[in-house]
């Protein structure tokens, strides 16, 4: 922790050094509040629990988390700093590491700040609020490993768009490998134990699990590997270009 700090403290610090932290809060509370709301139909459902709320947490991380993650690397090595960053007295998962937690703990901040969607069905009805809970760390979770596969694709490029559109593009292939419409294409000719292996990488099918109100230890582990597996393929990436 004496290494990755320092990196922490200076990655979380230049997100509210400019304009960018403020927008994406403001964007995403603002969607958060027009899907739960207004898309999802939340009173004329009459229930009283935050099911269409998290329901829409993949699609909006799904594009707002890979805006987060492009800048991690592709914006260190177009301008340069990518060079400094690596001499200084710290070890390279130290970096890799330390950025990636300032950005993750930049999303909890933006997903904390949802507390009053929580409060006004509290306050509407009797929602199971261990439900509501197990949800948001789900969804924290979930955001985790969507910020390490862009993490790492931004390491790969110095062009901020080309990192996002590809961490979009990859993303929603976690996302979606779970779905009926590609299990039913698997379905035509793999065996059953390739169909239940592309079903185990969806973000979806163990994020649903969550929210059902029981944190599972294979969904932890599943989101805990993932994010342990991307960041080692981030510093190998970033091992490789220093010496490019």
């Amino acid at each position: 922790m004496n290494y990755v700090l320092p990196i922490f403290k200076r990655e979380f610090a230049a997100y509210f050094a400019t304009p960018l932290a403020y927008v994406f809060i403001v964007i995403f509370l603002f969607a958060m509040g027009v899907f739960t709301f207004y898309v999802g139909h939340f009173y004329e459902n009459g229930i009283a629990d935050l099911s269409v709320f998290f329901g829409f947490h993949p699609w909006l991380y799904l594009f707002l988390v890979p805006a987060i993650s492009m800048r991690l690397w592709a914006e260190e090595r177009k301008s340069g700093t990518v060079e400094l960053l690596l001499t200084l007295p710290v070890p390279l998962w130290a970096s890799v590491v330390g950025k990636y937690l300032a950005a993750w703990v930049f999303t909890a901040i933006a997903l904390l700040l949802t507390f009053p969607i929580w409060l006004t069905v509290n306050f509407l009805g009797e929602p199971d609020n261990g439900v509501i809970l197990a949800s948001y760390i789900g969804s924290f979770l979930m955001a985790g490993g969507y910020l390490a596969i862009g993490a790492c694709i931004s390491a790969a490029t110095t062009n901020q768009v080309i990192a996002f559109v590809v961490s979009v593009v990859v993303c929603f292939l976690f996302t979606v490998s779970g779905a009926p419409l590609v299990l039913d294409f698997f379905r035509a000719w793999a065996p059953l134990p390739l169909i239940e292996a592309v079903s185990s990488f969806s973000f979806l099918t163990h994020f649903t699990a969550i929210t059902q109100g029981v944190i599972d230890l294979r969904d932890v582990v599943f989101f805990g590997s993932l994010i342990a597996l991307f960041l080692t393929a981030n510093v190998v990436i970033v091992d490789l270009s220093k010496d490019r």
